[in-house]
């Protein structure tokens, strides 16, 4: 890693303000790239020059296009578009109406295509144009008590492969990560209200083969790599980070 390696480059991190998203955010700007980190409220402490915190609700269309223009003029540009704002909801397909369905779907999917509709004029003008979202090991693994949550996630792997072919010829990359769970403050707000919460995270980190929850900081570094000028050829790829819950069977 070097800072030379994002250096000039200009990145908008949706859902940038905690969690996945603000270790995206340093992890690009630690890289050499200056950062917007969109979120539904401006965080005053992004004020380090590489770092600029702008609103933005990923489920109004409006305030996308503002956040994005803002973002271009104050960058003069933009080259890395990381699709991360996401909600989650828990229970069986019975379980959650149909306001419910469309509301997580409003942010997981539409707040994607929202985002990368309003950027791509953008990156067309950039010479490393790069989209990677973030999806989660629940679009490849059948998860209990996931059905909807695992429905917006797969919709985004499909999305991310069609989105990479139709913008190849355009020189837009798009990739995605598929992260396990990991330890952000959602998944401790789950855990808060379990029965028995140590239980529950043990649980949790025993169904991933390496045995722990996957850190914020090892996803925004998969993020980097699929985001970097260097990974040319890559592209279409959706890249897990689960400590191998996707594809390992590991004897007991």
């Amino acid at each position: 890693m070097t800072k030379a390696e994002f250096e000039g480059l200009r990145a908008i991190v949706t859902g940038g303000a905690s969690g996945i998203g603000a270790a995206v955010v340093a992890a690009l700007r630690d890289r050499g790239a200056r950062v917007a980190a969109l979120d539904l409220r401006e965080s005053p402490d992004s004020t380090d020059g590489d770092v600029v915190s702008v609103s933005a609700d990923v489920a109004d269309d409006a305030s996308v296009r503002r956040a994005v223009t803002d973002v271009v003029e104050r960058f003069g540009g933009l080259d890395i578009l990381v699709n991360n704002a996401g909600i989650g909801a828990q229970g069986t397909v019975e379980d959650n109406d149909d306001d419910e369905w469309r509301r997580v779907f409003e942010v997981n999917v539409f707040g994607m295509v929202r985002v990368s509709r309003a950027a791509l004029p953008h990156l067309r003008r950039s010479s490393s144009a790069t989209i990677v979202n973030v999806a989660s090991i629940a679009a490849t693994a059948g998860l209990p008590q996931r059905a909807l949550y695992s429905a917006t996630k797969g919709a985004v792997a499909a999305l991310t492969r069609a989105m990479a072919a139709d913008h190849l010829a355009e020189g837009v990359r798009v990739n995605a990560v598929n992260p396990g769970t990991a330890d952000t403050p959602w998944v401790g707000r789950l855990l808060a209200v379990a029965d028995d919460p140590t239980a529950e995270r043990a649980a949790l980190e025993a169904r991933q083969p390496h045995g722990r929850l996957v850190s914020p900081e090892e996803i925004a570094h998969a993020v980097a790599y699929l985001a970097s000028p260097l990974s040319g050829s890559t592209n279409g790829v959706c890249l897990a980070v689960d400590g191998g819950m996707q594809d390992l069977r590991l004897r007991k």
